[in-house]
C-alpha cells in the first residue's frame, strides 16, 4: 500500500552524520527522505500530512545496538511488539536484540523466525545478531556465513564473554574472512566472580562482594591483542571505566579496526545511584565510581567512544525483587535511553549533534546501514525531539512489559515526541499532523 507524502515544516534539523544543524523542512515519500530543504518550506504534495514541527529537533532516528527482547522463549519479560512499541515511544528507530533467547539464535531458522516475527508483530526495525558460540556454551563457534547469510548483523554472545582465548582467536578469524562484526561483553567471568557492584569503598561499606575493574580491563586487553593477531572487527559492546577508555585510545592510534559503546547508565549514574540496594540498579557492567563515570563522559564528547546503548534487559518481579546479592543484572533502558542521555546536553557535558551521532549515525555505519543521516535518499526514519520538556518518569506508562528502570521517577527533560519508521508515523506524543 503507497503511503501518503508527508512534509515536516520549521523544524530545527540536525544531521547527526555530518552536525549540520539550522532551521529547515523535510518531505518524505514512499518511506524514504525525497528533499530536504534547509531555507523556505517546499510546497505540500497532493494530499499530503504536513507536520507543523515548531522549533522542535527533527534528526535521524536512534540506532540501540544492544537491546534483549525475550522473544522466543522469555515473553513474560518482553515481546518484540512490546519491545518495539518501547522504542517507538524513546525514538528507537531501530534496534539490534541479542541471541539470549530461548532457544539462542544460534541457527539460521532461528534468525528467520526473529526476522518474521518482527515483521508481522513490530513497528520499528528489528535486526537479530547471533551467538558466537553454540548455545552461548564459549566451546563452539556458530556458523558465521549461514547465520549472516539470514539476516544475523553481528556477533555476540549476549551477557556472557567468550572466555576461552582460542575460541575467541577462531572467531574473529571467521568473522575476518566473512567480513563480520564481532561485539564482546567485556567482562572476565572468573574475575567477576560473586561480586554484585563496582569494587571499592561503596562496596565494603553496603557489604558486598566487589566487581574490580581488572575484570573489563584484562578481557579487553586479551580480545584487542587477537584483534592484531587476526585483523578482525572488533566492537567491545559496553566499557565502563578510564582504564578501558585509555586501551581502546591506544588500540585506536595504533588504527587497530576496532569500536566500542557504552551504556547510557554507566554515563549518567554512578555506584551512588544503589543507595539502599536498588535491585534495579544491579546492573552488568556495574555503575562505577564517579571518576570513572567522567572519564567515559570524556572519551564520548572526544569521540573515542563510538555509541551510546541502551542496555536494555528487562527482568520480571521474580528476578528483581531479592536481596541485592540475589537480584538479577540488568534493567530496561530502551525507553528511556534518550531522555537519560539529554541529561549530558542539559548539563553541557556534551553537544547534542555529537551525542545524536552517537546514537544514530555511528551505530549506522558500524553495522552497514543506510539510516542515521538526514540526506535526500535515505530511508525515512525520523524522531521529532521536545529537548526540554520535563517529566518524572512513571514505570506504569512504559510501555515495556517489564518495569525495572533505574530511572524510575527519575526527573528527566527531553522526549521523542513523535517517531516516524520507513515513512510511516508509529508514535506521537500528541497530534501534530494536519491534512494538506
Amino acid at each position: 500500500m503507497s503511503l501518503r507524502p508527508l512534509l515536516l515544516t520549521h523544524a530545527r534539523l540536525i544531521d547527526p552524520a555530518t552536525g549540520r544543524e539550522g532551521a529547515g523542512h523535510v518531505l518524505v515519500r514512499e518511506g524514504r527522505i525525497a528533499d530536504i530543504a534547509w531555507g523556505a518550506p517546499p510546497a505540500a504534495p497532493e494530499g499530503a500530512e504536513t507536520v507543523e514541527c515548531a522549533g522542535h529537533v527533527l534528526t535521524a532516528g536512534l540506532i540501540d545496538m544492544r537491546a534483549f527482547v525475550g522473544e522466543p522463549g522469555a515473553e513474560h519479560r518482553e515481546t518484540l511488539a512490546s519491545a518495539s512499541a518501547a522504542a517507538a515511544a524513546g525514538g528507537v528507530t531501530t534496534l539490534v536484540c541479542m541471541p539470549d533467547t530461548n532457544p539462542v539464535i544460534d541457527g539460521p531458522a532461528i534468525v528467520d523466525f526473529v526476522l518474521r516475527r518482527a515483521r508481522d508483530t513490530a513497528s520499528v526495525h528489528v535486526l537479530p545478531s547471533a551467538a558466537i558460540t553454540k548455545g552461548l556454551a564459549g566451546r563452539e563457534m556458530t556458523e558465521f556465513g549461514l547465520l549472516a547469510e539470514a539476516g544475523a548483523v553481528a556477533f555476540t554472545d549476549g551477557l556472557k564473554a567468550v572466555a576461552n582465548a582460542q575460541v575467541m582467536r577462531r572467531a574473529l578469524t571467521y568473522a575476518r574472512d566473512f567480513g563480520a562484526l564481532l561485539m564482546q561483553h567485556v567482562e572476565e567471568p572468573d574475575l567477576v566472580g560473586d561480586g554484585v557492584m563496582n569494587e571499592g569503598e561503596m562496596a565494603s561499606r553496603l557489604g558486598l562482594l566487589g566487581i574490580p575493574r581488572e575484570a573489563e580491563t584484562v578481557m579487553l586487553e586479551r580480545d584487542l591483542r587477537l584483534v592484531r593477531l587476526t585483523g578482525a572487527r572488533y566492537h567491545a559492546a559496553m566499557i565502563s571505566c578510564a582504564d578501558s577508555v585509555e586501551i581502546v585510545r591506544r588500540a585506536k592510534q595504533d588504527g587497530l579496526p576496532v569500536t566500542c559503546g557504552v551504556s547510557v547508565n554507566n554515563l549518567v549514574l554512578n555506584e551512588g545511584d544503589i543507595g539502599h540496594y536498588r535491585t534495579f540498579c544491579r546492573l552488568s557492567p556495574p555503575l562505577r565510581h564517579e571518576s570513572d563515570r567522567s572519564a567515559v563522559v570524556a572519551a564520548l564528547n572526544e569521540g573515542l567512544i563510538d555509541v551510546v546503548v541502551s542496555d536494555h534487559n528487562p527482568q520480571d518481579v521474580e528476578t528483581k525483587r531479592l536481596p541485592f546479592a540475589e537480584a538479577a543484572d540488568g534493567a530496561l533502558g530502551i525507553e528511556t535511553l534518550l531522555g537519560a542521555a539529554l541529561r549530558l546536553v542539559h548539563t553541557g557535558d556534551i553537544p547534542l549533534p555529537k551525542l545524536l551521532r552517537a546514537l544514530s549515525a555511528r551505530p549506522a555505519e558500524i553495522l552497514g546501514r543506510a539510516a542515521g543521516r538526514l540526506v535526500a535518499g535515505a530511508p525515512a526514519d525520523l524522531i521529532l525531539i521536545d529537548p526540554d520538556v520535563p517529566y518524572r518518569l512513571d514505570k506504569r506508562a512504559l510501555k515495556s512489559r517489564s518495569k525495572n528502570s533505574p530511572f524510575d521517577e527519575a526527573r528527566l527533560q527531553g522526549a521523542a515526541v513523535l517517531t516516524i519508521v520507513a515513512g510511516r508515523i508509529v508514535h506521537r506524543a500528541y497530534d501534530f499532523v494536519k491534512a494538506a
